[in-house]
């Protein structure tokens, strides 16, 4: 069965260019613009790609929200931002890993791969 990745990033060249080339590596891909909607889904996941910082939300607090609720706490949660001196606050919050943009697509796969397996 194919792992279920959401994107949830308000950057269309980011979420089109990742969407695309995880599809190509056999993931099953949705995505938001909206970082709100992470906390209103229905079927969650097998692994969020979660942007720090979105228009009307912080992904730190979405990933705290998250990882205090018993059925979401499971869920790896891999936060990525343009600012790498953010990790440790990424950690803090409750993120699985981290990635600092620009990235390459082989480290987000080896990262993506580490947490579904």
């Amino acid at each position: 069965m194919r792992k279920r990745i959401l994107i949830a990033d308000d950057d269309p060249g980011i979420v089109d260019a990742v969407e695309i080339m995880l599809d190509f590596y056999g993931y099953q891909v949705s995505s938001t613009y909206d970082g709100n909607d992470v906390l209103k889904l229905s079927e969650y996941p097998d692994v969020l790609l979660l942007d720090i910082w979105m228009s009307g939300c912080d992904g730190r607090d979405i990933c705290k929200e998250l990882k205090a609720n018993a059925s979401t706490r499971h869920i790896p949660v891999l936060m990525v931002s343009a600012s790498k001196d953010i990790a440790q606050s990424a950690i803090q919050s409750g993120a699985d890993d981290f990635l600092a943009k620009p990235f390459e697509m082989e480290e987000l796969l080896l990262k993506i791969e580490k947490l579904t397996h």
